[in-house]
């Protein structure tokens, strides 16, 4: 099992919408929104580093 966060920058206003839409990936565990260099970290789980990769890319 891999497990990782991915950290991610988006428009501003886009924060919300952005987390519903990671919310339908079933990898993306959560998904919360920062103040910082970043907008939004989200919490993905796979089963190898491939699927990981995978969800990361798409």
């Amino acid at each position: 099992m891999e497990k990782g966060f991915v950290l991610i920058n988006c428009d501003l206003g886009a924060e919300d919408y952005i987390i519903e839409e990671l919310k339908l990936v079933p990898q993306v565990k959560s998904a919360y929104v920062t103040f910082g260099a970043y907008d939004i970290i989200a919490e993905l789980q796979a089963q190898t580093l491939e699927d990981f990769d995978q969800t990361v890319a798409h």
